[in-house]
């Protein structure tokens, strides 16, 4: 089992947007006849190596481009949104895709982007609670109103419930609201109390626990695989470095994720063994049988498409045949 991942970064030293762009198009349409479970497409803002910006739009496209591929906007950051506009586009899109896009909600961390939009970082909690109450009720299709506004939100979502949310992150806070709004949690990684304290907080909620997904301290979030991985760090190992780099920069000392890395050249992300690697076939099909999926971002860092496209056909032509035969 596999899954793509796409957050569209493009430095100066990778390929052109415009490229990468048509590429994870054409992957996840790619992904969809090979057994893919699910593509992903992240949210950032303001980002000097182009970061995706507006992942509902990118979602659309690909859902335009498969008919049975499960999509995920993983995170998707609420409180810099209007959330009546939203929920309109979200409703759309759930009506459109056939109900196949999903959605891991989070405050964010980052305070340039609340500062791009205007919004108060220190009140992103209270924002977010504000944003899914209105969504929800939104989603009925009935009219209400919201911070003095009458609004009503058509057309309704497939489900009057709206498409399915998952609260992202590892935090006390975050663990109460999933819990509060009966949502499930797909956390960050690295923290195994994670399934107790969301367990807990929703016996205290009085709501029934759904979907929990702590990744274990040593997952991979960044895989790909190679018959010569010496020769793919040295073609890969760049543009992985560089999302790698990013990630701890802006994390700083204070959030601690499974894919988190401290490493500063590719040898030493390399060496650290974690949450970016390159696996021969074999290896990767020991790591399914172990922690039941691989996770790819073949686009990683701005990298050219044609050094992405051999590490999906090997997973396509090796891995997954594997794999099937037990």
């Amino acid at each position: 089992m596999f899954t793509l991942r796409f957050d569209m970064r493009a430095p100066a030293s990778g390929a052109p947007a415009r490229d990468l762009y048509a590429a994870a198009l054409e992957m996840a349409a790619w992904g969809e006849s090979r057994g893919c479970a699910a593509v992903v497409v992240s949210e950032h803002h303001g980002s000097p190596d182009g970061y995706l910006p507006a992942p509902l739009v990118l979602a659309s496209a690909m859902a335009g481009r498969t008919r049975t591929l499960a999509i995920q906007v993983a995170a998707l950051i609420v409180p810099l949104h209007d959330p009546i506009a939203l929920a309109e586009q979200m409703a759309v899109l759930d009506l459109a895709s056939g109900g196949r896009v999903s959605y891991v909600v989070a405050v964010g961390y980052r305070p340039e982007e609340y500062a791009m939009f205007g919004r108060d970082l220190r009140a992103r909690g209270r924002r977010m609670d504000a944003c899914l109450e209105a969504m929800k009720r939104a989603w009925t299709g009935e009219p209400f109103e919201f911070e003095g506004r009458r609004l009503q939100v058509t057309p309704p979502p497939l489900d009057p419930g709206g498409p399915a949310l998952f609260m992202g992150g590892n935090s006390p806070p975050a663990i109460r609201r999933a819990a509060r709004f009966g949502m499930g949690v797909i956390a960050e990684g690295g923290d195994p109390s994670v399934p107790d304290r969301y367990a807990a907080e929703c016996e205290k909620a009085g709501t029934t626990p759904g979907l929990c997904i702590a990744p274990p301290a040593g997952t991979v979030s960044t895989a790909f695989v190679a018959e010569d991985p010496d020769r793919a760090w040295s073609e890969l190992g760049p543009y992985l470095l560089h999302d790698a780099r990013v990630y701890a920069d802006w994390l700083g000392d204070s959030h601690t994720t499974a894919s988190k890395s401290t490493a500063r050249d590719v040898d030493a992300l390399r060496a650290e063994n974690g949450p970016y690697r390159i696996f021969t076939p074999d290896e990767a099909v020991a790591y399914v049988k172990s922690h039941g999926v691989l996770l790819l971002q073949p686009l990683c860092g701005g990298l050219p498409p044609d050094l992405a496209w051999p590490s999906l056909e090997l997973v396509a032509g090796k891995v997954m045949p594997a794999l099937a035969a037990g």
